[in-house]
Formats: structure tokens, C-alpha cells, sequence
């Protein structure tokens, strides 16, 4: 199904730049609406994977910190994960370098009209439809074999070698990260980590402009994750995620060096919804730029996407299941229908 490419709309990046009025495409008015929370000791779980991975006595306490932040926020920062400090201020570098290009070096890696990867100013192209108040490049790093190197950009030279080992990274933080949820919930950790070998990885780096309307548009719309687990660092410290809890949006306040994880839909569905994927967004700053590097991992496409058998049989006692199972190209081709529909009709 081709998703095409964002025809006749601008670069935000390029458009903030000379902007004195904010076009009624990006004015989101029902969003100053929204309760968010000022209450600045409410902040997502914080984990720590040093705590996990040596045997030590606190070893279970921290599985349980671990559980609960699956199941009851969706959302947690995890440090001490063991990514090379370098590697991510390497890649926060040239994300940033990236995006300072002029806007027709990076048009040489845009999106074309049957691919979604590339640099694109939006995912929506028809005539009616809001605008999110953000640039992005969107690529796709793992399998090796599925690269596309069109749209890996050359400038800055260490792009393409910073981006390889930054997913090379990524993808075993994330098996790490499953494999101790598979423990979590009951599960033999390979039963879990079978279904996202050889699975696709997708990086999306994002550039939300400043805008002196903040509190009228969005970075990006509402929305959970189409991923098993996002991992998500900000190439700048500028703070714009905000999480869904309560009915009211709680800001997350970055931890230097720590990475944002969520939940994503595969791992809300495969745990039977112990897991929560929650909704999220990302609202714009007045003054500042910001920068974010979100790393979605998905199932491989032999994976059959529904309540995992050992979840709806543990220990001895049976649940029902909350979704109907599929398998991975069913699963996709039915929430690209939605996003069709949602954003080109």
C-alpha cells in the first residue's frame, strides 16, 4: 500500500524561519483545551539496567520497578543501559548537523511516492487536513539487508557509520529490554525474542521549529505507537513529550544519558493488555528548537500478532483474550487502511 509522500506542503523548518502568522493548517485551537499537569513530581518510573544485569541482590525489586512501569504507565526512562555514551552524542550530532542543512541538500533524500522512509515535512497530503509543526527523516536500519541507502544522507560524512552503529546499539538494548519483560510476565525470554528477530527496525528523527503560537499548534498529534518498544533520546534539551494519564498530559522531564522507552501496540497485544501502549505527543516550544531520535522495533514478518498462548494460560489459569489474532502483514495492512483513511481522505 503506498503511503506517498507530503505533495505541496513545506518544510516547517524553512516556513518558521520568515513565519509572522501561523497558516490555519497548522492552527490547533481544541488543543489549548487539554489539562496539563503542573504537578512536577509526577514523572514516569526510572529503571535502572545496571540493577538487572549483574545478579545482584536488588536484582528483583528492580524487575518489579520494571513490571509495574509497563503496566501501569506504558512509559519509562531507563539508565545505566549500556549504550556507549559516544555513540549517542555522535549521533545527536549529526542529527543535528543534518537538519541545519540547506532545505534542497536535504530534499536529496526525500520521501518518494511509494516509500515511506526519506525526509518529509508531513504524513499528510490531502487538501483539508492539519498539520503537526515538524521535519523528519525517517529510515530504516535493521535488517541489514532491507537497507535502502537512498535515503541514508551523506552529509555529514559520518552520517551513514554513526547510524549503523547507533541501531547496531539500539537493537540490543531492546533485547535486553524484552527479555526481561518476557520474565516479567511469565514467559521464557526467547519465546518473546523469536518473534522480533530479524525484525524491522525504523529511526525517525525529528525537527520541531520554534513557533510564537506554541500553545496553538502541535509537534506531533496525539497517538501509540505501531512498535514492541520505542527508544527515544533528545538530540537537544529542549522537553516536548507529554504522556496521556489520568486525562491529563504529564510532561516527561529528560534524564541526561537515559533513554525514553514506551510500549508500543505488539506488546500491549501479546501480554493480553497487562502491557499498555499509551497515547503521547509532542507540543512545541515558543523560543527553542527541538530535536528528538525515536527508535521504533517491530516483530518479523513470520510473527502472529495476538495474545501470546503462555499468557492466556498462566499458571494454570486461563484468561480471554482481548484481541484477535492476525498475522504481522494482516496486522500492518489493516492500521495502514486507518492511516489512510485518517490522513488522505
Amino acid at each position: 500500500m503506498e503511503l506517498g509522500v507530503a505533495l505541496g506542503v513545506p518544510s516547517v523548518q524553512e516556513l518558521a524561519k520568515s513565519l509572522k502568522e501561523v497558516p490555519t493548517r497548522y492552527l490547533r485551537p481544541e488543543f489549548e483545551l487539554d489539562e496539563v499537569s503542573k504537578d512536577e513530581s509526577v514523572q514516569v518510573p526510572v529503571i535502572d539496567m545496571g540493577k538487572l544485569v549483574g545478579g545482584r541482590d536488588d536484582e528483583g525489586d528492580e524487575l518489579a520497578k520494571l513490571h509495574e512501569a509497563c503496566r501501569d504507565w506504558g512509559f519509562f526512562q531507563v539508565i545505566n543501559h549500556g549504550v556507549a555514551e559516544e555513540v549517542i552524542l555522535k549521533m545527536k550530532a549529526d542529527v543535528q548537523e543534518f537538519f541545519s542543512l540547506p532545505l534542497e541538500e536535504k530534499m536529496e533524500y526525500a520521501r518518494l511516492p511509494d516509500d515511506i522512509q526519506g525526509y518529509s515535512p508531513s504524513h499528510v497530503v490531502s487538501g483539508g487536513r492539519k498539520l503537526d509543526w515538524s521535519d523528519f527523516l525517517y529510515i530504516f536500519p535493521q535488517p541489514r539487508d532491507g537497507r535502502n541507502m537512498r535515503f541514508w544522507p551523506r552529509v555529514p560524512s559520518s552520517f551513514r557509520e554513526t547510524l549503523n552503529q547507533y541501531s547496531t546499539e539500539l537493537e540490543k538494548l531492546n533485547s535486553a529490554l524484552l527479555s526481561f519483560m518476557a520474565r516479567n510476565l511469565g514467559l521464557e525470554p526467547e519465546k518473546l525474542l523469536s518473534l522480533f528477530e530479524g525484525g524491522r527496525q525504523s529511526v525517525r528523527t525529528n525537527y520541531y521549529p520554534p513557533c510564537k503560537q506554541a500553545d496553538k499548534v502541535i509537534g506531533s498529534t496525539p497517538h501509540s505507537d505501531v512498535a514492541g518498544l520505542t527508544l527515544l533520546t533528545q538530540a537537544n534539551e529542549v522537553q516536548g513529550l507529554q504522556i496521556k494519564r489520568n486525562g491529563k498530559w504529564i510532561p516527561i522531564d529528560p534524564i541526561q544519558g537515559a533513554f525514553i522507552v514506551n510500549v508500543g501496540n505488539f506488546v500491549e497485544i501479546m501480554s493480553n493488555g497487562e502491557y499498555k501502549s499509551v497515547e503521547h505527543r509532542a507540543v512545541v516550544n515558543p523560543e527553542k528548537e527541538r530535536l528528538s531520535i525515536a527508535t521504533f522495533h517491530n516483530p518479523n514478518s513470520n510473527a502472529v500478532i495476538g495474545p501470546l498462548p503462555d499468557i492466556l494460560d498462566k499458571d494454570g489459569k486461563k484468561q480471554a483474550p482481548k484481541y484477535k489474532s492476525m498475522s504481522y502483514q494482516e496486522y500492518m495492512e489493516e492500521r495502514l487502511r486507518e492511516k489512510k483513511k485518517k490522513y488522505y481522505a
